[in-house]
Parts: structure tokens; sequence; C-alpha cells
């Protein structure tokens, strides 16, 4: 391993593409299992450049295996009951769907059932346009899961859902979890940190506000897109009552090239998001980490508590393998205000 900053790099890729698969990303794991089984989004085919805007993956979700935490298998495709059903009533026969994506999982700690959130995206087959939202899947492991119906969804398109970040249960009794959403000011699209508040983690969940806008904080390696990642365990390190620290992945801005669009680095950052009432406390003003071979992306999904004060943070490059950093409470801390 390379010591880089605050941050160790694994040498090794933790998950890689076998035969079957153009690449893989998102990987998300069953703390049950000790972090050693989950899911990892494995990309079927990929029209266009990760780059520039408008290129299109179309995915499947297989469950991984591992003995070490340094290096996950690959195995079968995960079985989900009614998700046949559940996708033809929601596409119809206007929209394309392009397959689940980004996995995140949670388990209920009352009575031990997984709750495995996931991306729904839909093509327009004819117009320009995508419905984005956050779908849901519940079982007493990854062998039994059931698909319901999304817990945020808008066929309007005004508002998209994906990437989730399950927040602690507040004072009040609800979460105010956190999602990747978007907006579009003059011709430019942003990818924003929203409010998704639950009140039950298997039923449709509200839309609530944005509560961090990259065109509004003027951060240059969050400039143009942001998307919450996975709130640390207090036990990592504890940054006050009702509040967690948490990642943050940030994109810089969007650069115009010729007629296209073309994207800028994607990097991990930190955050401190006080649960109790909904709202971002505090942003890194520079990345946590970079990826020593990222050419445009590193993008976390999973931490792993593995000492009191240590972890294993997992992230995809370049959308096409994932990658183990280990890190460290003492070295993080001064980072934080």
């Amino acid at each position: 391993m390379k010591k880089l900053k605050s941050y160790f790099e694994h040498t090794e890729k933790a998950v890689e593409a076998d035969e079957r698969f153009k690449y893989v990303m998102a990987i998300a794991l069953d703390p049950r299992s000790g972090y050693r089984e989950g899911i990892i989004r494995c990309i079927t085919s990929r029209e266009g450049n990760v780059q520039i805007r408008g290129y299109i993956d179309r995915s499947v979700l297989h469950k991984v295996r591992s003995d070490s935490l340094e290096h996950f298998n690959i195995g079968n495709r995960l079985s989900i009951k009614n998700e046949s059903e559940i996708i033809d009533q929601l596409g119809g026969k206007d929209w394309d769907f392009i397959g689940l994506e980004d996995p995140d999982i949670w388990v209920d700690e009352k009575n031990e059932n997984i709750h495995v959130y996931f991306t729904l995206p839909f093509k327009n087959k004819t117009l320009q346009g995508m419905i984005i939202g956050l779908g849901h899947a519940e079982g007493n492991d990854l062998n039994s899961l059931t698909m319901t119906m999304p817990v945020l969804i808008d066929k309007s398109m005004k508002c998209s859902a994906k990437e989730v970040s399950i927040a602690p249960l507040n004072s009040q009794g609800f979460r105010y979890n956190l999602i990747e959403s978007s907006d579009k000011i003059d011709d430019t699209y942003f990818s924003t940190v929203r409010i998704a508040k639950a009140e039950e983690m298997s039923k449709p969940w509200q839309f609530g506000e944005t509560v961090f806008h990259p065109n509004k904080h003027g951060i240059p390696w969050i400039g143009g897109h942001a998307s919450p990642g996975p709130l640390l365990p207090e036990t990592f390190i504890d940054v006050g009552a009702g509040k967690r620290l948490g990642i943050l992945n940030g994109r810089e801005a969007n650069q115009k090239e010729g007629n296209g669009v073309k994207y800028g680095m994607f990097s991990v950052g930190l955050f401190i998001y006080d649960y109790e009432n909904g709202k971002i406390d505090w942003v890194s003003q520079e990345p946590f980490i970079r990826d020593s071979q990222a050419k445009t992306i590193t993008f976390a999904s999973q931490f792993v508590p593995t000492q009191k004060y240590a972890g294993i943070l997992y992230a995809h490059i370049d959308d096409s393998f994932v990658r183990a950093y280990t890190i460290d409470a003492e070295k993080v801390k001064l980072l934080l205000p």
C-alpha cells in the first residue's frame, strides 16, 4: 500500500470486471456478514465516453463475496422477486429501462431485515429526458429480496433521486436521509444534495429541500455535481450530538467542448451533517481522496469500520473498477474545522 496524505491507497483492485462485464462499480456491503458479502453494479454495455455528458451505461446487479475485505469475487446476478412486474408498471411502452444501478444496503436493527436501495433509470424512447427514481427491495437476506414500489420517483421529471445516504433516526422519530438530485440553471445541469424525509423505510418518502447546490457554494472541486456518500459511524469520529461526519462525492464544473459538454474531475470529500435538523454544517474546501490512477472519477460508495478509529473506504475509479483505501480517524480529524 502507498501512503497518500491522510489515507492509504491499496495497490490491488478490490473488485474488477471479469469476462461477463465491461466494467464494475458502486459496491455495497451487508454489515451482518461482517461486510464479506454484498452487491455490485456491473456494466453490460456502454455507449459514449464517461468524460462526456450523454453516455449511457446498461447495468445489472450481482452479488459479491470476500474472505479478506481486500478483494471481492463477483457471483451470481441478484435475484429480486417482482422486479419485472414493478419495472413494467413504471416504464410502460414509452420508457426504456436501462438497468438497476448504484445499490445501497441498510439493515433494520428492529427485525434484522435487509433493505436494498438502487437507482431506477428510464430513458424516453422517442423524446429527450429521463426518469430517475430510487427503488427499494426488502428481505431476510440477499437471497430473499422482494421489490416494492420506489420510495422516491417523479414521473414529471422535475425531481430525480439516486445515491441515497441513510441518516440515523432523529428525536422526532423519522430520518432526514440524503439523496443526489438535480437542478438546471440556464443550459447547465447540476447534481445537488437533497433531503428525503423517511417516516417508514419501505414506503414512499417525501422530497425535501436542497441542502447543497454546487452553483451556490463556490467550492471548485465540487462546482458542478454533488452526491452524498456514506455517513461514518460516530465510533470512528464523533462530531457532536445529532451530527455525523460523511463522505461527499464532488465533481468540478462542466466544460464546453465543441458542441458537447466535458465533465470535470470527480473526487471524494468530507462534510458534517446535522441529521437532527436536516442541515449540512460544513463541506471540505479541498478533496479528501483523489485516486492516483483516476482520469476523471473517484466516487466512494461504502465505508467499513475495521478498528475503533480506522476503516476502509471503497470507491470506484472512472466507473471501471473498485479501489479500497484505509483511512485513519486521527489523520482525518486534522482536516475538520
